[in-house]
């Protein structure tokens, strides 16, 4: 790494750089951390951002196998998701990751006769709630009294102010159940959408979580639930083009540099110590992972700093399977019946030019997340043949598994309490990431509120106007 003013060898600290000269260090490069340096950057701060692996995009990356680029998973992102929107115009990546025109989710229920299978979850161009009343009205995986009370549930969700804290001591299941919503409705509707949001079924959930994705995501407005996913690999967007924005705005982005302690200076300002070297800066952002950050915090810092070993962890599993020839003729899926969950045709983005290349994602993974690859493909190449009769006789060109063990904080109640906001009580050392309180579950959203919400809470202590910060700041923060 080269050496700037900023940096000096590792050893007694050398003088102060000139507090004019404002240097902002942002440890982590997921969203969270391109977001606080960009946001930071954009305001006039001189930024550094390190990342000790080498590439950037935290837990939404892409990598290579043999001619493919494979994501490590699928992630999608809703029209409501209004931070993550700003950052892929940010990055001049929101035409690769389109919305929907209007939601439409395909859901195929096994347990049906075949030609009766297929469900949809759809809105139309009315105002909220009846955005959505002739899809429930005529969704067929719920009987007519199910979907009755599927309605005033809905109505009494929209009801509770998931800010409020007692709702995060209850949990979403039985939340559910004291609601009128049987065990079909919960796993044919509510789990459907939360599994996914969640990561976590709803007995599992936070209340207050539930009610803000359900309210937010198809309460809020008719158009907030509408899909949008990337149609290229999500390196393109996470780490070409951050990296390019990165660069435009100023940021000295250094990759392969793990940060081994953050310490005050004692003349109010912060070192930063990298294998062999340290930085200097007026402002620290530790944007990482929830155990890395309680490593790195200095004593003092957080009143309850073990809060942050408390939250706990949720893995997500994803099934990858090149066929011979096209077997799902729409962009994705899900299904009941079925160990499946989510499926998605990943094959123009990975660069496949002969079969298909699906994306199976799982959710709320715990039973199967170390389960041995031979063990998974005797166990999901079946349920694919049963859910798309044409992967029946097809040949299986390539099968493997990614497995993200911690891809996000669990959303068990009570986790509201321990998730700390941005600002700690070292000035200049603030906090980011998903894990943090943003008030949104463990998603891309939640990653880039946080970045903004703790550059917004540094800005102030470096002297520089938070008039160009997005307008979801006040929600971040």
């Amino acid at each position: 790494m080269s050496h700037r003013d900023d940096r000096v060898p590792a050893g007694p600290p050398a003088d102060p750089a000139p507090r004019s000269a404002r240097h902002a260090v942002v440890v982590g490069g997921g969203l969270a951390g391109i977001t606080a340096a960009l946001t930071l950057a954009d305001a006039g701060v001189r930024v550094t951002l390190l990342e000790g692996r080498p590439r950037l995009g935290g837990l939404a990356f892409s990598f290579r196998r043999g001619g493919l680029t494979v994501d490590n998973g699928q992630h999608v992102y809703l029209r409501c998701c209004t931070a993550y929107r700003w950052f892929l115009d940010r990055i001049e990546g929101a035409a690769l990751a389109p919305l929907q025109d209007r939601l439409d989710v395909p859901v195929v229920d096994l347990d049906r006769p075949e030609g009766r299978r297929l469900g949809r979850l759809r809105r139309d161009a009315l105002p909220v709630p009846l955005h959505l009343g002739r899809s429930l009205a005529t969704y067929p995986h719920l009987s007519l009294a199910d979907r009755a009370r599927v309605g005033r549930a809905a109505l009494a969700l929209n009801g509770l102010d998931p800010a409020d804290p007692a709702l995060d001591t209850q949990d979403f299941g039985s939340w559910l159940a004291a609601h009128g919503q049987s065990p079909r409705a919960v796993e044919a509707l509510w789990d459907l959408v939360g599994v996914a949001t969640l990561n976590a079924v709803a007995s599992d959930a936070s209340l207050g979580l539930a009610a803000m994705v359900f309210k937010t995501g198809l309460l809020s407005d008719p158009g907030a639930a509408d899909i949008g996913w990337a149609r290229v690999p999500l390196g393109e967007l996470h780490d070409r083009l951050a990296r390019k924005a990165l660069d435009s705005a100023g940021v000295r982005t250094e990759l392969r540099t793990r940060v081994t302690a953050v310490s005050s200076d004692g003349d109010g300002g912060w070192t930063v110590t990298v294998p062999g070297e340290t930085l200097r800066a007026d402002a620290v952002v530790l944007a990482v992972p929830q155990r890395e950050a309680h490593g790195l915090l200095p004593p003092g810092a957080l009143d309850a700093p073990g809060n942050l070993l408390e939250i706990g962890t949720a893995p997500i599993l994803n099934v990858h399977v090149v066929y011979d020839r096209k077997v799902l003729g729409v962009p994705f899926l899900t299904a009941l019946g079925t160990p499946l969950q989510w499926v998605f045709d990943r094959t123009e983005a990975s660069g496949l030019t002969e079969g298909q290349y699906l994306a199976v994602s799982q959710s709320a993974a715990q039973d199967e997340i170390d389960a041995p690859v031979a063990v998974l493909r005797e166990r999901y190449l079946p349920e694919l043949e049963r859910l798309l009769p044409r992967a029946r006789g097809a040949g299986v060109k390539d099968f493997f598994v990614t497995r993200e063990r911690t891809a996000t904080f669990a959303p068990a109640p009570g986790v509201g309490r321990l998730r700390p906001g941005a600002r700690t009580k070292a000035p200049g050392l603030y906090l980011a990431g998903a894990w943090t309180a943003t008030g949104w579950p463990a998603t891309m959203e939640s990653a880039v509120r946080s970045g903004v919400g703790a550059a917004g809470a540094a800005l102030g202590a470096l002297g520089r106007s938070r008039d160009l910060l997005p307008d979801f700041f006040e929600e971040a923060a």
